[in-house]
């Protein structure tokens, strides 16, 4: 029988291994991205330097201590975003230049 998040014992963020990276992207309200300095500035405060993935690893580690019916309340509070990227400014393409082919006289009887 599997244990769900209320009946199994929190998992420790110490006792995973880190191993592979992956690198990723999302999309958040600008309130949510505030936040985040928001907290990195009281981390600082309490003296410990942390990174914005440090961080949001560092929330993913609490929400996991957390008993599903606590974690079903934060899950349904946060907003729901429409995903892919927000807009504004569209980039226009850079033309890439053609290379023109050097025009040489090989075998057209020119001197040296």
């Amino acid at each position: 029988m599997v244990k769900t998040g209320s009946q199994a014992a929190p998992r420790s963020g110490a006792t995973r291994k880190s191993g592979k990276v992956i690198r990723d992207s999302f999309t958040m309200p600008v309130a949510d991205h505030e936040l985040i300095g928001a907290l990195k500035k009281r981390c600082i405060g309490l003296g410990i330097a942390i990174k914005k993935s440090e961080l949001l690893r560092a929330g993913l580690a609490a929400l996991d201590r957390l008993p599903d019916e606590n974690l079903a309340q934060v899950a349904a509070a946060v907003e729901s975003v429409k995903t892919g990227r927000p807009p504004g400014k569209k980039k226009k393409k850079r033309k890439t230049k053609k290379r023109k082919k050097k025009k040489t006289n090989r075998g057209k009887g020119k001197k040296r």
